[in-house]
């Protein structure tokens, strides 16, 4: 087993785990996992750069997280950066700060790279199912990007395309700087639209309806499961390997898009950060049920995190 830490910084938030990882037995103990939204993609969809407000509110939280990797003194740490540094046109200074922060150059890793790291930490520790068909579909819904991977033991085809729960919320559900409290039936159809070209793009390269289990990533599905649940808190242990219907998901998504900023924000599973984009979220995990045939998702709590952990224990610099 070796310490490392991995921090993930996509578009909507930056996650830290800290964990000990054997990438040959595909265990992984956690000591600390944590979240906080930054909206580092802040407006990147619009003006192509990072917004000096959202980069101070990345480094602070950098800085929290040096603390944490220092007193829990991991070995290898791998910084890597996600949809919204890959669009920024000033994205060398988010680096530099990163640098002066953790020590680490964030690597900035193609979509590519982005399902292969997602696929391994969410299928690991599945090697042994056998209550799960194969090829297994990892469908990872992020900020500013949604990655696709088909594999059984190995990834056999990926794709990265530009559709996130932030990006169609503020493409789509933002009028003069505000998000529609609740957005209109057009707003939601042309969001539609853009989910939909997506999925036909990400179909050119992957297999999408040949997979057999679908497997759902990230916050947008990890809160969709999370209210499915009907959960009074968030528990990890409860939506981990939890099986949520298409009929569920149906369901959530319509009555998160119908609802107001209120109403969503007084679902008790909701985090703060997600409170605006979550309906967003949803329809995109509801369109790709929809396109790719699956009754159900089975959703993971360990994702890119856990890949990226994984792969630092297995090639230390």
């Amino acid at each position: 087993m070796t310490r490392v830490a991995a921090i993930d910084c996509g578009t909507n938030s930056i996650r830290l785990l800290v964990a000990d990882a054997d990438p040959a037995t595909g265990e992984i103990k956690d000591l600390d996992r944590r979240m906080t939204v930054v909206r580092l993609g802040q407006d990147v969809d619009r003006t192509g750069r990072l917004a000096p407000e959202a980069l101070e509110r990345t480094f602070a939280a950098c800085r929290e997280y040096a603390a944490v990797i220092s007193e829990l003194e991991a070995r290898e740490v791998r910084f890597v950066a996600t949809s919204a540094s890959r669009d920024a046109s000033n994205r060398d200074d988010f680096v530099r700060g990163v640098v002066d922060i953790l020590g680490v150059e964030p690597e900035v890793i193609s979509g590519d790279q982005e399902a292969e790291f997602s696929f391994t930490g969410a299928t690991k520790e599945l090697a042994g199912r056998t209550d799960l068909e194969r090829p297994f579909l990892v469908v990872d819904i992020g900020g500013g990007s949604t990655e696709f991977v088909v594999g059984d033991d190995r990834v056999t085809a990926a794709r990265s395309v530009d559709v996130g729960c932030v990006r169609m919320t503020e493409r789509h559900l933002v009028r003069d700087g505000v998000v529609t409290d609740p957005p209109t039936a057009g707003q939601i159809a042309a969001m539609t639209r853009d989910i939909d070209a997506a999925l036909d793009l990400a179909e050119r390269t992957v297999p999408l309806r040949e997979a057999r289990t679908l497997v759902g990533l990230a916050g947008s599905v990890t809160t969709v499961a999370a209210i499915a649940l009907e959960l009074p808190s968030y528990d990890w242990t409860a939506i981990h390997h939890s099986r949520i219907p298409v009929e569920t998901v149906r369901e959530i998504s319509a009555r998160l898009l119908s609802a107001t900023h209120a109403e969503r924000a007084a679902i008790p599973v909701m985090h703060p950060g997600r409170v605006d984009v979550i309906g967003a979220g949803a329809l995109v995990l509801l369109r790709i049920m929809e396109r790719t045939g699956a009754r159900e998702a089975v959703v993971s709590e360990h994702d890119i995190l856990d890949g990226i952990a994984f792969h630092a224990a297995e090639t230390p610099s």
